[in-house]
């Protein structure tokens, strides 16, 4: 279970941004939403610092792990806040992490006992060094936690938003670089822009084919005369830099990095 708070800890947190301290918000003020809007999902995707600590959120893919300790958190925070806007339900399969996406599911395994649980990131936490992850109550619970306290764990991306990725195919999706990641990044490359709407469409099934992991679009501008201009985009690249090496990859001259 978290460790007490120092009133001037609590002070600070109570201060801090929603994106990064849904569990200290005032009960009565979420909502009762089963999955994060995009706006708020962008929003829990910002740098945020609690206690003095800055941290980065980052975009993963299925298949991504880590190790740490896992808390969990309970009745005292049953019914407030989370960091999506949600009201935390010790009862339901969530759980805090502080810098993976809203949605991911994860699969969590207590290295100590071996139990497992699979549970839905819907906060931020645990701001406690070496903690990697903070169970529900009821997922804790599953885990052995309610008797341990804390435990050494590994976690594993295993879908995102409800949909659970099989073991067997995340292997297979590994081998072959198409495993699926969060798509809600600012980053594309433009790869072309067509006065016809037929022609970004062929550039559309060219280039998107060209890495499974990104999601080819059409955007349609209109000039100040009212005639259509159809811009031809690749997004869902965490960072400038990995839009730049998707250029320099596929040779993409005339190609340029864009921002929502």
């Amino acid at each position: 279970m978290r460790k007490t708070i120092s009133f001037l800890s609590i002070f600070v947190l109570l201060s801090l941004s929603f994106i990064f301290t849904g569990c200290s918000q005032k009960s009565g003020t979420c909502k009762a939403t089963k999955y994060t809007s995009l706006a708020r999902q962008k929003a829990t995707m910002r740098d945020y610092t609690v206690l003095g600590k800055r941290y980065h959120p980052t975009f993963v893919e299925v298949g991504d792990k880590m190790k740490g300790i896992s808390s969990w958190y309970g009745p005292n925070f049953h019914g407030k806040q989370t960091s999506n806007g949600e009201c935390y339900d010790m009862n339901g399969q969530t759980a805090a992490h502080k810098t993976w996406p809203m949605d991911t599911m994860v699969k969590v395994t207590n290295l100590e006992n071996g139990k497992s649980t699979i549970v839905r990131i819907n906060d931020r936490g645990p701001f406690v060094k070496g903690r990697i992850i903070d169970c529900s109550y009821t997922a804790g619970k599953q885990l052995g936690l309610d008797r341990m306290g804390i435990a050494r764990v590994e976690i594993q991306v295993v879908g995102f938003a409800g949909k659970v990725t099989p073991q067997e195919i995340i292997a297979k999706q590994q081998k072959t670089h198409t495993q699926e990641r969060v798509m809600i990044s600012d980053f594309g490359v433009q790869v072309g822009a067509f006065r016809r709407y037929q022609g970004a469409q062929i550039y559309k099934g060219q280039y998107g084919s060209l890495d499974k992991r990104y999601q080819p679009l059409i955007k349609r501008f209109d000039d100040v005369d009212g005639a259509p201009l159809y811009r031809v985009w690749i997004m869902g690249f965490r960072s400038e830099e990995e839009a730049r090496d998707f250029i320099d990859k596929f040779h993409l001259s005339g190609a340029f990095i864009i921002r929502q």
